[in-house]
């Protein structure tokens, strides 16, 4: 149960994300930072019409104790899949690449939840999240709001700990030392949504001293246990790639180097396999199991209340998910950004059919909140998921995502990425007429 004091910070960012139209983003900043880092590559984005949805010109405000919730669920989930029982259960269903696991946990792990009326829902897990470095510069061209009685969720330096993580992924495998140059790879990078946080991310990690390359895989070679990217050395891989196994022939190049060793894969087939892999959620909601399992009592019941119930879609519960299809959302085991996932409220006999010949998951439907924006001069509510980015349970940054729609998107007018704002001081103390436009 909530403290009063938690209940008041609650009601107060509801009250501050339903009726405070202030525009937050200063966006001559945002894109003059953009143009420094980015270069000759800058116009190409901003010209682009993907930067209009690119920034919200909002914040969302968020209660600490919110914070601390979806902390702690993280802390338990990560709990969870060191049982030698649960990962037994998830690699079991895993690809045989899954299997090898030299040490490294995964850089930019990324945990989305819904804020709803109960607290924070877990929704979904990702192991090579993206937007962490766009969101950092976000956080910096923020102008104040309510009198300055918030602050970004973060950590205080967001590209040493950035540095820290990489360095810790290889000496995870290597034992000692850092890896003097880093490749972040992506099939056609240049022509990704988020070409942009690569380049970001390279002159960061330059900044502390590490080379970084931008490549496909198609410029990767394997040659004597050494992974090269033209006639240069790679260390480490910064794996954005989707194909989560690395089971594409495209990708052979890099297989062969997580296989054998010859550089540190982050995230890898290993780490997706034991958060990521949407089949897992059936099993991390799983009270009893979980129990049985010897999780602590407390972990048990944070995984319980923190993340919605969760079953895979097989041929014996599928007439009992259709009756009751408007409960669920149904989302691939496999997939990625929202790529064939329905809500249940809207799904055809003939689509639910498709779902059973492939492999699906159906997760009780936790509405989002909401955020007011002005659109057009018009306010507007649209919808709001929260992400944390951590790397071994540690929080680098939280940030939201704000659309329109079934699933997050960059198409909506007034969407986009938002900072994550938290509540100071009980701002209850503050009238609303101060912080409402």
């Amino acid at each position: 149960m909530q403290k009063p004091d938690d209940f008041s910070e609650k009601t107060e960012a509801e009250r501050l994300n339903q009726h405070c139209a202030c525009v937050t983003l200063d966006r001559r900043a945002i894109t003059r930072a953009l143009a420094d880092q980015l270069g000759d590559d800058a116009d190409d984005f901003l010209t682009n019409s993907v930067w209009n949805h690119f920034f919200s010109s909002v914040a969302v405000f968020v209660p600490p104790h919110d914070l601390d919730q979806m902390r702690a669920v993280v802390h338990a989930l990560e709990a969870a899949a060191a049982l030698p029982a649960y990962r037994r259960r998830v690699l079991s269903w895993a690809p045989q690449s899954a299997q090898f696991n030299p040490g490294p946990v995964g850089a930019f792990m990324g945990y989305d939840f819904h804020l709803g009326e109960e607290g924070p829902r877990l929704i979904e897990i990702n192991t090579n999240a993206g937007g962490a470095f766009l969101n950092a510069m976000l956080a910096r061209a923020q102008l104040p709001c309510c009198g300055d009685s918030t602050h970004v969720a973060g950590a205080e330096d967001f590209d040493a700990a950035v540095t820290a993580q990489f360095e810790s992924e290889w000496q995870a495998q290597r034992g000692s030392g850092r890896p003097e140059r880093i490749a972040i790879v992506d099939d056609q990078p240049t022509g990704q949504y988020l070409y942009p946080e690569f380049r970001l991310a390279q002159q960061s990690l330059r900044s502390n001293g590490i080379d970084v390359l931008v490549l496909s895989p198609a410029d990767l070679q394997y040659e004597s246990e050494t992974l090269y990217g033209g006639s240069k050395r790679i260390d480490l891989v910064y794996n954005r790639l989707v194909d989560f196994g690395l089971d594409e022939p495209e990708h052979a190049a890099l297989r062969s180097a997580w296989l054998e060793g010859g550089a540190v894969i982050t995230p890898n087939p290993h780490a997706h396999a034991l958060l990521a892999d949407k089949r897992n959620l059936s099993v991390l909601s799983d009270f009893e199991t979980l129990s049985g399992w010897g999780l602590s009592p407390e972990n048990a019941e944070l995984l319980r209340s923190g993340i919605p119930r969760t079953v895979q879609v097989t041929a014996d519960n599928a007439d009992a998910l259709w009756k009751r299809r408007r409960e669920w959302f149904f989302k691939p085991a496999s997939g990625h950004g929202s790529k064939g996932v329905y809500r249940g409220s809207k799904l055809t006999k003939s689509t639910f059919s498709r779902i059973l010949e492939s492999d699906y998951i159906a997760q009780a439907y936790v509405p989002p909140s909401e955020r007011l924006v002005l659109v057009d001069g018009e306010r507007e509510m649209l919808k709001v998921d929260v992400r944390l980015y951590t790397y071994r349970g540690a929080l680098l940054l939280a940030a939201a995502r704000v659309y329109r729609g079934q699933t997050t998107n960059f198409r909506t007018p007034g969407g986009g990425f938002a900072p994550v704002l938290l509540l100071e001081d009980k701002l209850s103390k503050v009238r609303s007429k101060e912080y409402v436009s």
